[in-house]
């Protein structure tokens, strides 16, 4: 049988802000057949994740090129691949049979050819939904757990900052924070996700960073004594002014920096006297440091999500062809929580 696949390149690698232009849709005749005894399996895809980091493998050079594996280089004109979730539809591979759920690093495409390698994990999804594993449970929810936990090191009562807060890792830091008995302030791009980290959420207090005149000030505003733990997204500004707020043996969890991905003349400045007599500790993370922890975060937030106290914020978009769209408004802020884009009405 064959089927009329469509999927997703690049004309040319990206170097600054990705623009829809950029990107382009093509089709192929795809057959849904495996020969058997092949290692070849055949993924019907039903949601993409799409996450800002990506942006980095559309470039020309990245230091993420030789990270590890799934941060690799993309070719221009060749399918995009990406974490996803999908249902078997075909397979040579005894350990995988047809209708078995799966997540793994599969193409932005509606079908892809993949082996038992891009294959992280069979899914059972009696009883959450697969978003769940893109986000809250997948690699969002890790670099969240770990991030905060095994780097940032977190005591109850302490004062934590987490810039992007309303996006698909800082809403759950602030979440995790926030059970753990910790003061909570988050920032974000509108007043919508401020209230939203707020009223729902439960942060302590939220500001919109597009409305503060200076930065320094304003954290120094929320957090009189000093902040314990920065949990950061977006680098740049934010990043200077939350080292100089920072108080003495201060731990900075740099998960991501945004600020940096689409514009290469950005760079921070932290006060380094400030790093040396405070004893700031500054550590950058990947999600693939925490895999050994991976049952423990999954049993804890399970847990959480079963009994009430963890909210699941999903941004969702539909059909391969909003791909390009959607990936370019994760750079202009239009989403909120984790992006997904669903491939099935199912």
């Amino acid at each position: 049988m064959e089927v009329t696949n469509k999927y997703i390149v690049i004309k040319h690698h990206i170097e600054d802000a990705p623009k829809e232009s950029h990107f382009e849709l093509k089709t192929e005749i795809f057959a849904l057949t495996v020969e058997p005894g092949s290692d070849d399996i055949i993924i019907k895809n039903l949601y993409i994740s799409l996450d800002p980091y990506m942006i980095n493998r559309m470039k020309s050079f990245s230091s993420s090129h030789s990270a590890v594996s799934f941060s690799t280089p993309i070719t221009p004109g060749k399918a995009i691949d990406g974490v996803a979730t999908g249902k078997v539809v075909a397979s040579g591979n005894p350990k995988f049979e047809k209708d078995d759920l799966v997540m793994g690093v599969f193409n932005w495409a509606e079908y892809s050819l993949v082996k038992e390698g891009s294959i992280i994990n069979k899914l059972d999804s009696s009883e959450f939904p697969l978003t769940y594993h893109l986000g809250v449970l997948g690699f969002s929810g890790l670099s969240a757990y770990g991030g905060f936990f095994e780097l940032g090191r977190p005591k109850s009562g302490e004062n934590v900052f987490v810039s992007a807060a309303s996006g698909s890792v800082g809403n759950l830091v602030g979440q995790y924070a926030k059970l753990l008995g910790c003061y909570v302030v988050g920032c974000a791009g509108s007043q919508k996700k401020v209230s939203l980290l707020k009223e729902k959420l439960g942060f302590d207090d939220a500001f919109n960073y597009k409305e503060v005149a200076d930065l320094n000030s304003t954290l120094k505003r929320y957090f009189p004594d000093g902040i314990d733990i920065y949990f950061d997204n977006v680098g740049g500004e934010m990043l200077e002014a939350a080292i100089g707020n920072m108080k003495a043996f201060g731990r900075v969890v740099v998960c991501g920096v945004i600020s940096h991905y689409t514009d290469v003349g950005t760079t921070a400045s932290p006060s380094m006297i400030d790093i040396v007599y405070k004893r700031i500790t500054i550590k950058g993370f990947l999600a693939s440091d925490f895999m050994n922890d991976f049952p423990n975060f999954l049993a804890k937030t399970s847990y959480y999500l079963r009994s009430g106290k963890l909210h699941v914020i999903e941004d969702i978009s539909t059909g391969v062809e909003s791909v390009p769209s959607t990936f370019v408004g994760l750079f202009n802020g239009d989403n909120i929580g984790k992006k997904i884009v669903s491939l099935t009405k199912e």
